[in-house]
């Protein structure tokens, strides 16, 4: 079977570990993935950022390394009948890159064909920007974002924080934290069968 393809949105300030865990395991197993970033072009950087819990009332945000943007963004949009799935990665990046007209109509191309929807953490925020793509369904996010998630007619769903959540094609989950069980539903998702002998 050949490997999927699967279009990654990010922004500035994108969670460093739902960039790189993400790609790096999923192409592991054979699958590609571009990760994309509005009005940039392969080869360039972005800036990602680390959110952590330090005993605080809320998350704590350092800068991480920086990620490098394989396919060129203007590219990618006449491309979209290629691409498998779509992933929302979570951080700082989903709060401004979901106003973005192009990033909308990205994700409804893959709510109105039925592909599989990934979404982590803040990464809910670009789902919400396109009525309808969550109404109805049930999503795990960050707590802050729960509101809006009932807002737009979804189902929150506090998931732990090792803990993927699927709703039919859409998977999702709380936080970094929860990458595995995550990367592991979403390869469901994608027909991936990995054998141990």
């Amino acid at each position: 079977m050949n490997g999927k393809k699967i279009l990654m949105l990010c922004g500035e300030f994108t969670e460093e570990y739902e960039i790189f865990v993400f790609q790096q395991g999923m192409e592991a197993v054979g699958h590609t993935v571009h990760v994309v970033c509005p009005d940039k072009n392969a080869g360039d950087m972005i800036a990602t950022s680390l959110h952590d819990f330090e005993g605080h009332q809320t998350y704590t945000e350092k800068p991480g390394h920086n990620a490098e943007i394989n396919k060129t963004f203007a590219e990618v949009e006449g491309e979209l009948d290629s691409y498998d799935a779509v992933y929302a990665a979570g951080g700082r990046g989903p709060e401004y890159i979901r106003t973005d007209p192009r990033v909308q109509t990205m994700v409804r191309h893959f709510h109105e064909t039925g592909k599989p929807i990934f979404t982590i953490c803040h990464g809910v925020q670009i789902l919400m920007a396109v009525p309808g793509v969550i109404k109805g369904r049930t999503v795990a996010c960050l707590p802050a974002c729960a509101p809006e998630v009932a807002a737009v007619g979804g189902i929150y769903y506090d998931a732990g924080p090792k803990e993927a959540y699927v709703d039919g094609n859409m998977v999702s989950g709380k936080g970094w934290t929860a990458l595995a069980a995550f990367m592991r539903e979403c390869l469901k998702v994608l027909g991936t069968e990995i054998r141990h002998t």
